[in-house]
């Protein structure tokens, strides 16, 4: 019944936003425990965390013989996290700032992760050597982010990590991967009974589903001030997308990459990472560039279904 699975998409997008609550809260106490910047903490913890539902769908979709759709996962995802995600966290905290250097290292590799995926997907096929350097990519970020400069907590009283800590932290992933889980189900399932075109399934409402950990757990950053983890957290899932979760999948067979997706996200996908790059390069976003954001995510997702 069409109405039943409307309460179920509601309750599953409510426990989304209280699990996304205590996993921001928990990834920073641990941030903060081990002296990591909060920008750290958000291309690490969080953004891992919150990009499990992309890789989970993904590997799934590549047993299921569906590759087409993890492309469309991927950089749909992608596309949400920088249009959406960046741009509701700058509207709602009136601006985005960071003292990260990001321009240094951060900033080049999301924008380089963008275009290797778009060169090697030309022949619409992205394969296991491609998937192994996008691995090797993803493990030398992840290197060079777990070595960044900490921060000086001389005059800041550290407070004793409790076990219950990582105890939420776990659990609250286990809650936000299962809520984004049964959200993608239910949209998915609405989508078919309202005789909604499947072709756009999954650069839209799949790719939505799976970004909504990134949207609730940088919402709930921005609306404590954290504006670091919002934004390390969507810079850190885009370079985790292109470089783990497409690298991962293509392990387990070619991904196929079709035509609408050539024509349509992978230039919209590399225009939003260009537009991010320029926004960013004085370390501010001001809410204006927020709301341009979100009406180009829009915009996108209208040219899907014409």
């Amino acid at each position: 019944m069409l109405i039943l699975k409307f309460i179920y998409l509601f309750l599953s997008i409510f426990v989304l936003v209280k699990s996304a609550d205590y996993f921001t809260e928990s990834a920073e106490k641990i941030g903060l425990y081990f002296k990591l910047p909060p920008f750290v903490v958000g291309i690490t913890i969080v953004s891992i965390g919150t990009s499990l539902p992309e890789l989970v769908t993904s590997v799934f979709a590549m047993l299921d013989k569906e590759s087409s759709i993890v492309a469309g996962n991927v950089i749909g995802s992608n596309i949400a996290n920088i249009f959406l995600v960046l741009g509701v966290s700058a509207i709602i905290s009136k601006g985005l700032f960071t003292e990260h250097d990001i321009m240094k290292v951060d900033l080049p590799i999301l924008a380089a992760s963008a275009f290797f995926m778009f060169m090697a997907s030309q022949d619409g096929i992205f394969d296991f050597k491609e998937g192994i350097l996008s691995i090797i990519g993803l493990i030398v970020y992840m290197i060079y982010a777990s070595k960044s400069k900490k921060m000086n907590f001389d005059n800041i009283m550290i407070e004793k990590l409790e076990l219950k800590t990582p105890i939420i932290l776990i659990l609250s992933i286990i809650f936000v991967n299962l809520s984004a889980k049964y959200t993608i189900i239910n949209v998915i399932e609405i989508s078919k009974a309202l005789s909604i075109a499947t072709s756009a399934i999954a650069a839209s409402v799949v790719a939505f589903g799976t970004s909504l950990p990134e949207l609730m757990v940088s919402i709930n950053a921005a609306k404590k001030g954290n504006l670091e983890m919002s934004i390390g957290n969507v810079i850190g899932s885009n370079i985790f997308n292109t470089f783990g979760i497409a690298g991962v999948a293509s392990l387990v067979g070619n991904i196929t990459i079709d035509e609408k997706t050539l024509s349509l996200s992978f230039p919209v996908m590399i225009s939003a990472t260009l537009l991010i790059v320029f926004a960013l390069q004085n370390k501010a976003m001001s809410k204006w560039v927020g709301y341009i954001f979100v009406l180009f995510y829009v915009m996108y997702i209208m040219e899907l279904f014409i």
